[in-house]
């Protein structure tokens, strides 16, 4: 055997080069199509079909059926999905995914692409520095796209050839004389290389390289090709581990609609597998079986294998589309919802990681921030049953408010370790940049607003421990004032919700001036109380700190409102003064 450690190890880079070069040309398809990604999810799933037709033209614009998988797991979260729906999507995604494979078998076998490859990445690769972020996502799809096959021709040429090392063949027979068990055991070894790849596409691709080379034969490939759409489920079942019960389901039900796929399909494996060799002979001219040992069949088994893996995901999906419903009974008594604790606040979006497309990564942070405000509306709401319900369980509210306030800084911290994890992975527009900076000041301020909720519920249980009482109207004016607040936060509720461009900033300048006006006028108030003896000094002091702290959360609201609308008014007023 003349094949040496240094040789493989040159295969392991070819295969580097390769999955390096699909991570670019899905990722400049992703940046072409920008936020129209999130357009064609959220609006053509009406129903299953349409969420068929969804799913494979998104997969096939992305090139990635793990992106589309977890768009539509968001979608669901945020109630533009349903559940079902959601399954729509992800069936046409297998179907999407299969495209990969016809277009290393047709470029990559059929023709000498290599050279046309090199000559892509020469006129391409100047616009790279093109300051129109258009022209530069088209150059980084072609490069990448390039790359990829720069790459497959690396893997074809740093394979050991069989002739020259026919140990290798003695050593795969051992393994392929069993039969019908030794397609089951390639099923396996499927699985396994996808979940060492972290890809299936790369594993799809040195599977076609191992049929076209003639280290395996095609039921033997088209055994891996099953076992490499079970492997890329469980790689998403592992990143489904630290989701919510959405994003859990949809994995699952991923990996057993692919699971009772490949059952059904080993069942029937051998009529499907003449079923192919027909139809490739027929339409290509050529009557030599790709299930011969034949050399001259190589080159059409790999149209074949590619025909297979399409033929098994249409053909899935057309016998289990009546299915679903049963489908998803089972998936949700598989994995039943523990139910909702609603003060047990955690990541919901972003716990799976960044997104390759910066603009779906930056609405998954915004849905973030939106349960972020959610937080705030309740320490509001807490907050204002501590100082209004005499009745009240004081201890246990105040142990909500610390538990909300505990929430909101793990909830600052996480998503600015996100927003910055997007901007280290990728290249992202200068309108990008722009909206993740304001995201940055706006969770500081949301932060800031629930230590505020938390500082008065302490100035409130001191005074209750010192049983100090404030004057009828007096606590009428802070149930006003409470009221004013409240309708600040629901307002920025709304507007993080929102695109930039959509958010009503002279309406909230109107509620925060309300505040202000109210806090000057009760701060009036107080002081000709004081002097009247109407409360103590200390119940005095409590009043005119909780009046300035509900203030200042209006304060805060209002640059939160700024930063969802993507400008400063302090900043603007500035300059126009300046002028």
């Amino acid at each position: 055997m003349n094949y040496s450690f240094f040789d493989f190890l040159q295969l392991i880079g070819a295969l580097g080069i390769f999955i390096f070069g699909m991570k670019i040309f899905s990722e400049g398809l992703q940046n072409i199509a920008g936020s129209r990604l999130k357009g064609i999810l959220s609006g053509m799933t009406r129903n299953r079909f349409t969420g068929v037709l969804t799913g494979f033209g998104t997969t096939a614009i992305t090139q990635s059926s793990t992106t589309t998988t977890v768009m539509a797991v968001s979608f669901v979260n945020a109630g533009l999905l349903t559940f079902v729906e959601s399954t729509g999507v992800i069936m046409g995604a297998n179907i999407g995914t299969t495209i990969t494979a016809w277009i290393v078998a047709l470029f990559g076998f059929k023709m000498k692409i290599t050279p046309i490859a090199i000559a892509m990445i020469g006129i391409f690769f100047a616009f790279l520095f093109s300051k129109n972020s258009r022209w530069r996502n088209i150059a980084e799809t072609m490069v990448g796209f390039g790359i990829l096959f720069i790459g497959l021709e690396f893997i074809k040429n740093g394979v050991p050839d069989i002739r020259s090392n026919p140990e290798i063949l003695a050593f795969l027979d051992m393994f392929t004389g069993y039969g019908y068990f030794s397609l089951v055991l390639f099923v396996i070894i499927g699985t396994v290389l996808t979940l060492l790849m972290q890809s299936s596409s790369a594993a799809t691709a040195v599977t076609l390289v191992m049929l076209f080379e003639g280290w395996i034969s095609f039921p033997i490939a088209a055994a891996m090709v099953l076992g490499e759409n079970i492997g890329t489920t469980v790689t998403a079942n592992l990143a489904a581990m630290v989701g919510n019960v959405h994003a859990k389901r949809a994995a699952r039900f991923h990996f057993l609609f692919n699971i009772i796929g490949v059952i059904w399909m080993m069942a029937s494996i051998y009529f499907v597998l003449d079923a192919i060799d027909w139809a490739v002979q027929t339409f290509t001219n050529n009557p030599i079986s790709v299930l011969s040992d034949d050399p001259a069949a190589r080159s059409n088994a790999t149209l074949a294998l590619s025909l297979f893996h399409t033929s098994f995901n249409v053909l899935n999906v057309i016998i289990l589309f009546a299915f679903v419903p049963q489908l998803v009974r089972l998936v949700e008594y598989l994995q039943p919802d523990s139910g909702s604790d609603e003060d047990n606040f955690h990541l919901r979006y972003i716990s799976a990681g960044v997104m390759t497309s910066p603009n779906l990564s930056i609405e998954q942070a915004q849905k973030e921030i939106q349960q972020f405000a959610d937080v705030l509306e309740k320490m509001h709401d807490s907050v204002n049953e501590l100082l209004f319900d005499p009745k009240a369980a004081r201890e246990k509210l105040m142990e909500r408010i610390q538990k909300y306030e505990q929430a909101t800084d793990q909830f600052e911290i996480e998503i600015s370790d996100y927003l910055v994890s997007i901007s280290e992975r990728t290249h992202l527009e200068h309108d990008l940049t722009e909206r993740m900076r304001f995201m940055q000041t706006m969770i500081n301020d949301m932060e800031r607003i629930a230590d505020i909720y938390f500082q008065i519920s302490k100035l409130l249980e001191r005074m209750h421990e010192t049983k100090s009482a404030w004057p009828e109207v007096a606590t009428a004016e802070i149930e006003r004032m409470m009221i004013a607040v409240r309708d600040v936060i629901t307002n920025m509720h709304l507007n993080v919700a929102m695109d930039p461009q959509e958010v009503d900033l002279d309406h909230a300048i109107v509620l925060e001036n309300e505040v202000d006006k109210l806090r000057d006028e009760y701060r009036g108030n107080h002081y000709v109380r004081l002097e009247n003896g109407d409360y103590s000094p200390r119940a005095g002091v409590t009043f005119i700190d909780v009046l300035n702290r509900l203030e200042r959360i209006a304060d805060h609201v209002l640059n939160v409102n700024e930063s969802a609308a993507g400008r400063r008014l302090k900043a603007m007023r500035i300059l126009g003064q300046n002028r």
